[in-house]
């Protein structure tokens, strides 16, 4: 089977990532809504995953960005009709918010690499056959998330309660990135380097791009992810 693959992205600087060549590999069918090129959403007839991605702005920024609204709709939309969907940092957000948890600014930014330890009720899970029970990961977040009503929450981190959500099988969504590459590490730092502020779990720019065998590792977690994904379909 090939799966259509419809990606909602908010920013230039953060697309698939490593995601791309997974999917490709796969023999998936990839479309995209440019959101900040005012791009269309797609029927949700015409989709079979949909993957939020990130960004720098806020769920409830709809007055800076009006087609905030539309596209919860549209996630609620997917949702509601048993799609697979994925949500990435902001997207993860998005995915809570119109699941009715609430989102707010998280006490600490958490931008770099630190573990997170999945939850007990997430190691009863398929989420266990993926992801250990501690690893390291990257962030670029200063939000957060309620869980969810009906999901399990995921993980957690030193600066971060909520980590991720389950919801019925078949919605993720991830405060953390598992797609981001060096290359596009390195876009997000020139983008958005004035968040580097040096404050308890913001790492510097030399520390985050010191390693590239990370972003490997967290690349083939997102691959285990997306294939699974494919096995439930």
């Amino acid at each position: 089977m090939t799966f259509r693959v419809h990606y909602l992205q908010h920013v230039p600087f953060e697309d698939l990532g490593s995601m791309r060549p997974t999917l490709q590999k796969m023999g998936c069918q990839i479309n995209v809504s440019r959101l900040y090129q005012s791009d269309p959403l797609p029927q949700v007839q015409d989709l079979d995953w949909l993957i939020v991605m990130g960004g720098p702005m806020a769920v409830n920024d709809e007055a800076q960005y009006p087609w905030l609204n539309e596209e919860k709709q549209f996630i609620k939309q997917v949702i509601d009709a048993g799609k697979r969907v994925l949500g990435i940092c902001l997207g993860a957000q998005l995915i809570a918010d119109v699941l009715g948890a609430t989102v707010t600014s998280n006490t600490h930014k958490e931008i770099g690499w630190f573990d997170i330890r999945l939850s007990g009720e997430a190691e009863l899970t398929w989420i266990a056959e993926i992801f250990p029970a501690t690893m390291p990961v990257f962030h670029w977040h200063g939000d957060t998330f309620s869980t969810p009503g009906g999901a399990i929450a995921l993980a957690s981190s030193e600066a971060c309660l909520n980590q991720g959500f389950v919801y019925l099988d078949r919605v993720v969504g991830l405060q953390f990135h598992l797609e981001t590459t060096l290359q596009s590490a390195t876009a997000l730092i020139e983008h958005c380097g004035n968040e580097l502020d040096g404050s308890a779990y913001v790492q510097s720019a030399e520390q985050m791009l010191a390693d590239s065998e990370k972003f490997e590792l967290i690349n083939q977690l997102m691959e285990k992810l997306l294939m699974r994904f494919a096995q439930d379909d």
